[in-house]
């Protein structure tokens, strides 16, 4: 059964846009050549973790942002988030083009390059280690970036699919804890160190 996204209203958010890409593309006809401009924009609300991306493409650059702009707001999505950062690592692919996102601690800020940072600032993620694998093309990396931050899931969500209480997951098994507390203490483990 397919699964029914329901569709964001971009009027109950604060958007604000973000340019990614703006390219000059040509059509060759029989009087000559047709200039025209393709923007890529990227639009999100950083205090609702709502972000989405568009294309438009015009005569003149302004008339092609605000294409992108009007397209971008017809594709917004929610982005599970913690306070500052992400809840788990995730790798996001799309055509060639495959995006890494890790989770980072308070203070680390945004690292990332052009494409991907507009979309990590964008949704509004503070604290966050991104990697850019394959194709540099930055539509085919947005794909890819929206593709991981779709696939993000929260803690309540993945208690409620296995069936457990939220406390249970972040609870560690006790053999673990040992392993860890050894770790912390010397630097490594080995079976034969009595725990």
């Amino acid at each position: 059964m397919p699964t029914v996204i329901k569709k964001l209203d971009a009027g109950s958010y604060q958007l604000k846009d973000q340019v990614v890409a703006i390219n000059r593309v040509t059509k060759v006809v029989k009087g000559g050549k047709n200039l025209s401009f393709a923007a890529l924009v990227v639009v999100g609300d950083p205090s609702a973790a709502v972000v989405g991306y568009g294309s438009g493409k015009a005569k003149e650059v302004p008339q092609a942002i605000r294409k992108a702009i009007e397209s971008a707001k017809k594709n917004l999505v929610r982005v599970n988030l913690t306070q500052t950062s992400i809840p788990h690592l995730i790798l996001g692919r799309y055509g060639s083009g495959r995006v890494l996102l890790k989770p980072a601690p308070e203070g680390t800020g945004v690292i990332a390059g052009g494409a991907v940072r507009a979309v990590m600032t964008s949704v509004g993620i503070q604290n966050v280690l991104t990697k850019s694998i394959g194709t540099t093309n930055p539509h085919n990396v947005i794909k890819a970036t929206f593709d991981a931050l779709k696939h993000l899931k929260s803690r309540e969500s993945v208690a409620l699919m296995r069936g457990k209480a939220v406390e249970e997951l972040l609870r560690v098994p006790s053999t673990r804890k040992k392993v860890f507390l050894e770790i912390g203490r010397t630097g490594h483990w080995s079976p034969t160190s009595g725990h």
